[in-house]
């Protein structure tokens, strides 16, 4: 099929502003703070929603949004269910890409690392707070299962709401946390030209090695 001439013309200037080595510092992780506050503070529809990418052991990668939760003891901390196709893939590769994107910045981060499922006790202190209707949620779903119908889904969320009405309702076993530890991190901001602005950390034991990527 050829792309249609809507498609070729399909662009966006690029203008907002530079990424310098100055400003880029020397610790990436202080960095994404800094450019994750900003996001907030320009009203990013979900600021938090990053792009996971795995990898099964047939070698097909797959991608999928999921949301950030924490950046603890520095890394990035998601949370799914185990028996989900994302949990089955770390479980057999524990190399994970994430990619966050924020079209008001022009700003795009892209981090790769290494996978980890958290402390159950982190995990429950988490479900705890969730609202009541996305831990009913976790009861529901076998994340990544095959179901006859979204009706099949509803009457089980509607039974689980009532059998657990006035009670705590208990996270599943199989659902819980994952921590990204970065190894490395790209920082990449849109300028005139599709001349980006591209500077990557890369970790070298306890250090971050910084760079200047060609666009």
């Amino acid at each position: 099929m050829e792309p249609s001439n809507d498609l070729q013309n399909m662009r966006r200037l690029y203008t907002r502003s530079v990424l310098s080595e100055e400003s880029a510092g020397s610790n990436p992780l202080e960095l994404f703070q800094v450019w994750f506050s900003e996001a907030k503070e320009e009203g990013e529809q979900e600021p938090n929603a990053m792009c996971l990418a795995t990898v099964n052991k047939s070698g097909q990668p797959s991608a999928r949004i999921v949301l950030l939760k924490g950046l603890i003891r520095e890394e990035f901390q998601f949370f799914t269910n185990y028996d989900s196709d994302k949990g089955k893939d770390i479980a057999e590769n524990n190399k994970v890409a994430l990619n966050f994107f924020w079209p008001k910045l022009e700003r795009q981060i892209r981090i790769e690392g290494l996978a980890r499922p958290i402390a159950k006790e982190e995990s429950e202190s988490y479900f705890a707070v969730r609202p009541r209707e996305s831990q009913i949620g976790a009861l529901t779903s076998n994340q990544s299962s095959v179901v006859p119908s979204r009706e099949f889904l509803d009457k089980k969320f509607a039974s689980l709401t009532k059998e657990w009405e006035g009670k705590v309702v208990p996270m599943p076993e199989n659902w819980g946390g994952y921590s990204v530890f970065p190894t490395k991190i790209e920082f990449w901001q849109g300028r005139v030209g599709r001349l980006h602005d591209r500077i990557q950390f890369e970790r070298k034991e306890k250090e971050w090695e910084r760079s200047r990527l060609s666009p």
